[in-house]
């Protein structure tokens, strides 16, 4: 992955702002999922490394979507450096952590992929920033509130994402001070009607474009 691609990355980002956490979902269920959520609007989705066979999972959303420019699959929960090595092998283009692992960001960026490694204090953000970080994912983002958010980022430089008890009635409010947000239980779980996840999917993306 080039510079050209991490550049588009940030672009679509920007305008589609959500990544969706399928956190449960298995290789029976991944496509219809991610199916439903793309057609509603969202083009981000991570699969969580302690989904029942995750990698598996990945590999079949990057050979259905691959292709497609405006969509983006990577992993969550990535822990050490052999499961960068796996998920990327699969074509996935970002890598999600809870935590701050110099190796798994450092092997990421070998890789070409998007770090996204998860913070919670500033000593933290800037050790991931050293580290070759492309975002920070603030968790957990309802505890800590917007306005720890607002503080925080007077001084750190990398855009921020807000992951944990996020939903359609405070993303917007996050979204004042953030880049993005990662949305998990609060959009997807598994064995959840499609079409109750198409309209759960629907207006969470109708409070972007409200005014």
């Amino acid at each position: 992955m080039t510079k050209d691609f991490t550049e588009k990355y940030r672009a679509d980002f920007l305008r589609s702002p959500v990544i969706a956490i399928l956190r449960g979902v298995t290789p029976n269920t991944v496509l219809e999922a991610a199916c439903v959520l793309i057609n509603a609007g969202i083009k981000f989705l991570e699969v969580t490394m302690n989904s029942p066979e995750a990698i598996k999972s990945i590999g079949m959303l990057t050979e259905k979507y691959g292709k497609d420019p405006d969509v983006y699959i990577g992993a969550g929960t990535v822990l050490n450096p052999n499961e960068v090595s796996n998920v990327i092998s699969t074509g996935a283009q970002f890598i999600v952590s809870p935590n701050i692992c110099m190796e798994v960001i450092k092997k990421t960026k070998v890789l070409g992929a998007i770090s996204i490694p998860g913070f919670y204090t500033p000593s933290e953000a800037f050790t991931a920033i050293d580290a070759g970080a492309d975002y920070l994912k603030l968790f957990p983002a309802r505890s800590l509130g917007v306005r720890y958010i607002k503080d925080i980022k007077a001084v750190i430089p990398k855009p921020v994402i807000a992951v944990g008890g996020v939903d359609k009635d405070n993303m917007k409010e996050f979204l004042t001070v953030c880049t993005g947000v990662g949305i998990g239980s609060n959009l997807y779980s598994y064995g959840k009607d499609p079409g109750q996840l198409f309209k759960d999917a629907l207006d969470l993306m109708g409070q972007i474009t409200k005014k």
